[in-house]
Parts: C-alpha cells; sequence; structure tokens
C-alpha cells in the first residue's frame, strides 16, 4: 500500500484545471463503464470484478490508450512514459500525485475505476492500490498500520445501497462512514449539500478525489466516528454503509477500519439506527447496511425490531444469513488471513469463533434498513426475509413503500371498502393446480418489477384485483363478486378488508383518487 495520495484542491484553479483534463483525457480514451466491457468482454469484465486480473491482462497486450490505462489504474503494472503520454496529460499526473516515477517508466499511485451513474453519468471511484473489491486480502506488503487504514473500491455492497437510497431532491445529506465516496457522489447529484464524515482520515482525502475526478461538487468532509463530527446538525437524507462486519475485538492499530468498527456484535448498527433520529429531519430518510446477530433464544425479528428509534417507521430486510463458520471464512478471506498458514490460520479462526460462542450467536444476518422520520405515535414498522432477486434501482420501491403505509395506517376499514385502487404495473396472475382440473388448487399474484414479490390469493382476491382499474370503489367490486359466487355481500365486505390491505402493504394494488 503506497502512503501517497493525489492532490485534487477544488479551491485551487491550476489543480481544478488539472484534474479536468485529467477527466478529459479518461473520457478521450473511453475510459468507461462500457469502454472496459467493450474492451475486455464480459468473462474479463466480471473477472476483473472478482479481482482476477490474468483474463484483463491477456485483453490489453496492445497498445491504445484504453489498453494503457487499463493496465495502469486497475492492473497496477507500470507502463513506458511514452505509452503514457499517449494516454494521459503526464505532466500533471505526476504534478498532482496520480502517477509517479518508477526507474524509467510511471505507475499509478491509486486505483481509479470507472463507474456508471444511475443517467449514464460516467464517473471513476478512487481507491488503494488492489483495494478496488476483494478487501485487504489483494494487498501485499503492507504493515498492520497500514493495512488498518485501507480504503476499498466499489462491491456489492456498494451498490446495493446507491440502488435502494431514495433519491428525492434534498437540501442535506449526510453520508456516514464514506469510504472510497460513492454514496457521496451518488448524494451530490441530488442533494443541495452533501456531508461525509469517516473515522479514517485516509478515506476522505479519498472520498475528496473520487468526486472531484467525476466532475461532482465537492462534499463537507469531516473525520469522526458515527455521528459525532456532525453534533446537533439534521438531515433530509442519511446513507451509510458502516464497518458493520460482527469480529472479535482488536487493538485499535490492528482493526480493519472500512469494516471493523470497534464495538462488541452488532452494537455498532445498533446505535447508528437508533441515533439516527435524533439527526433527521421530519419526513427524512435513513437508509443503511447492517449485519444483526441471530442469538440463540431470541427472534432475529424481535432483536433488529427492538433498534427502531420512537416517531420512526421502518422497513428491514435480511437478505442473506450466514452460520458462524461461513460468516468466519468469508471476512478471515477478506483479511487475507488465509494466507498466514496453518496454526496462525487456526488461531484467527478459533477467535471468531469464541466471540460468537461467548455472544451465543448461531449465525449472522446481512441486509437493509430503511428509516422515515413520520412523528407517528403509531409507527409503521416491517421486518420481514426477502432472499429472492430483487430488480435494481429500489429507491422508488423504498418511498412508495412508506407512501403505501402512510395510506393504511389513516385508513379505516370502511374509508378502505370507499377507496379506488389499481393493480400495478406487470403484475401476472399464475394458476397452479393439476393439468385438466376444473378450478386450480391455488392463485399466485407475481410482480416482475421491484421486489417481485408473490403472494397466493383466494379466487376472490384473484377476481378482486384483476378488476382493479381504478374506476370503481372496493365495495361495488366485492358487492359483484359477491353476487357471482353466491356469497352474502355484507359477510364477504366485513373478511376482505385484511386481504387488501395486505395487496396494497405488498404493492400489488395502488390507492387512486378517482376522477370527477
Amino acid at each position: 500500500m503506497s502512503t501517497h495520495l493525489p492532490t485534487a484542491d477544488a479551491q485551487d484553479p491550476e489543480s481544478s484545471a488539472r484534474t479536468a483534463r485529467l477527466r478529459e483525457a479518461l473520457l478521450a480514451a473511453d475510459f468507461t463503464a462500457d469502454g472496459l466491457l467493450d474492451l475486455l468482454g464480459a468473462p474479463a469484465y466480471a473477472a476483473l470484478a472478482r479481482s482476477e486480473t490474468v483474463p484483463a491482462l491477456r485483453a490489453t497486450r496492445g497498445d491504445s490508450p484504453l489498453e494503457t490505462l487499463v493496465r495502469l489504474f486497475l492492473l497496477q503494472r507500470p507502463v513506458a512514459p511514452a505509452l503514457a503520454k499517449a494516454a494521459l496529460p503526464v505532466a500533471d499526473c505526476l504534478t498532482d500525485g496520480w502517477l509517479v516515477q518508477e526507474g524509467d517508466d510511471v505507475r499509478a499511485s491509486v486505483d481509479v475505476r470507472p463507474y456508471g451513474g444511475p443517467e449514464g453519468q460516467d464517473w471513476w471511484i478512487v481507491s488503494d492500490l488492489g483495494c478496488a473489491v476483494g478487501g485487504a486480502g489483494g494487498i501485499r506488503g503492507a504493515g498492520e498500520a497500514d493495512r488498518a487504514q485501507l480504503v476499498l473500491g466499489v462491491g456489492g455492497a456498494s451498490t446495493t445501497l446507491a440502488g435502494i437510497t431514495a433519491r428525492r431532491p434534498v437540501s442535506k445529506a449526510l453520508d456516514l462512514g464514506t469510504g472510497s465516496g460513492i454514496q457521496a457522489l451518488h448524494a451530490a447529484q441530488h442533494a443541495t449539500r452533501v456531508t461525509a464524515t469517516d473515522l479514517n482520515p485516509r478515506a476522505l482525502r479519498i472520498a475528496a478525489l473520487t468526486l472531484a475526478l467525476s466532475g461532482a461538487r465537492p462534499a463537507d468532509l469531516r473525520e469522526g466516528s458515527l455521528f459525532e463530527p456532525v453534533g446537533d446538525e439534521t438531515f433530509d437524507l442519511i446513507v451509510s454503509n458502516p464497518p458493520f462486519v460482527i469480529s472479535p475485538l482488536r487493538p485499535e492499530g490492528a482493526r480493519l477500519t472500512y469494516r471493523d468498527g470497534g464495538m462488541g456484535g452488532d452494537d455498532l448498527c445498533r446505535t447508528l439506527v437508533q441515533q439516527a433520529a435524533a439527526h433527521l429531519n421530519d419526513g427524512g430518510y435513513c437508509q443503511l447496511l447492517a449485519n444483526w446477530q441471530h442469538v440463540e433464544g431470541e427472534e432475529w425479528t424481535d432483536r433488529v425490531r427492538s433498534w427502531v428509534p420512537r416517531g420512526c417507521d421502518a422497513w428491514i430486510v435480511q437478505r442473506e444469513v450466514q452460520d458462524v463458520t461461513q460468516y468466519a471464512e468469508l471476512w478471515l478471506r477478506d483479511a487475507g488471513d488465509h494466507r498466514a498458514g496453518g496454526e496462525a490460520y487456526a488461531e484467527r479462526y478459533d477467535a471468531w469463533l469464541d466471540e460468537f460462542e461467548a455472544r451465543k450467536t448461531r449465525a449472522v444476518g446481512f441486509g437493509w434498513i430503511a428509516l422515515r422520520k413520520s412523528g407517528s405515535g403509531n409507527p409503521s414498522i416491517t421486518v420481514e426475509e426477502w432472499p429472492h432477486p430483487v430488480e435494481q434501482p429500489l429507491g422508488d420501491c423504498v418511498v412508495r413503500h412508506f407512501e403505501r403505509h402512510d395510506y393504511l395506517r389513516a385508513t379505516d376499514d370502511a374509508a378502505l371498502l370507499a377507496g379506488h385502487f389499481r393493480l400495478a404495473d406487470e403484475v401476472v396472475q399464475e394458476q397452479v393446480g393439476l393439468p385438466g382440473a376444473e378450478d386450480p388448487e391455488h392463485v399466485v399474484l407475481r410482480q416482475n418489477r421491484g421486489m417481485r414479490r408473490a403472494t397466493k390469493v383466494d379466487t376472490v382476491g384473484a377476481g378482486f384485483a384483476g378488476v382493479c382499474d381504478g374506476s370503481l370503489p372496493a365495495g361495488r367490486i366485492l358487492d359483484a363478486i359477491a353476487q357471482l359466487v353466491g356469497e352474502d355481500p355484507v359477510r364477504l365486505r366485513d373478511r376482505t378488508p385484511e386481504s387488501i390491505r395486505m395487496l396494497i402493504g405488498q404493492g400489488f394494488l395502488e390507492p387512486v383518487t378517482p376522477e370527477s
């Protein structure tokens, strides 16, 4: 790991001009997400995302500017000055430290990885060499003190959080634990002011590089842990990909700050969630990724539900569960501990299992938490497990989830039956049963967008959903169905609101205002 970092001073016109020339050179060479895919092909491109470099090396044997940039910034190979000058403003890059001399050649001081924005923007994420993906295991030759300050680039967690974040125009956004600045870069597109914090001062410097190189407005960068750097300030949006890994406590100098929060168990995630309400404006969102313990004798749903602060609605989704051995092995590999040798590796593995045993932890859940400060004394808290594929981005889906639950909270059964609804887009009906049977065993409604949920309904529920086009109130639809199936309409009206609420809550039906 190089202790040297480039500079990109947004307050210095000459530095800003040099950064702009570098950005123009990257664009001119097509050093973009699409350009990489075209050059490398899908298999090599995917391998590079797994930190496997051999396929990309084989695909960049030529002398084009794009191949040179891939070798410099992604494969971290020294390059002859003549090739570098054909691709980059080398004098500018040496002045600001993006490139350094290595004998007769030049090499990159940081990893610079193309990243496609949500509206087709060409951005670049800066990180430590070897740390674009794959954790500290990709680093060679760094001491414990250096490794503790490593800054990672784009990974699956980063893109997941970016995809689920509510993208509304806001005045103030906070990226808590910014790392390489990915969430701050996204927030800068729809927030007037972005504050980014990190315990690691190196991360703040790299986040500034990511923003500058991508042409985004500078963020207000502050050093410190959790909400300490922002005092009593409040925000319209808080996003965080925090150091949520549940790991054995280690001395501060030996911790990997990008993943180890320095608190025992899942206390860091709990603390972040519980303190968030005090830093949210009314109607504001806090969205984060988290790990939580599955403790013997305790329901995990009760555990995370207890974290939700008063006055906040919440949607908590568990996406994956790993037993403690899988979890320990994942993060031992992430740190490169699997290369430590048999006895050393076994000792470190034992330490992880000792930690879990002491906490009576049998498994660890991973997922996302979305809070909205509603101020309601009757909060809507949804805690669910959904390991199935979803369609990103889900930011609008998160907003609509809370809007639907606002409606349900404010609507009694009489108002519900007087309400008008429409079937959500791209919902299909499936009938399951034996071939040739007169009636299906059950009917399934399935979403082809967003969360891609599926739910069983009876024939009344299926008929009701199929007729909902916003033109008739729910009660009149039920009366017509009662007549068709020969059921007492009063009884049908009495028993159906619960099913309608379920279909609304899960996004199959949407309340609409009827045309006058």
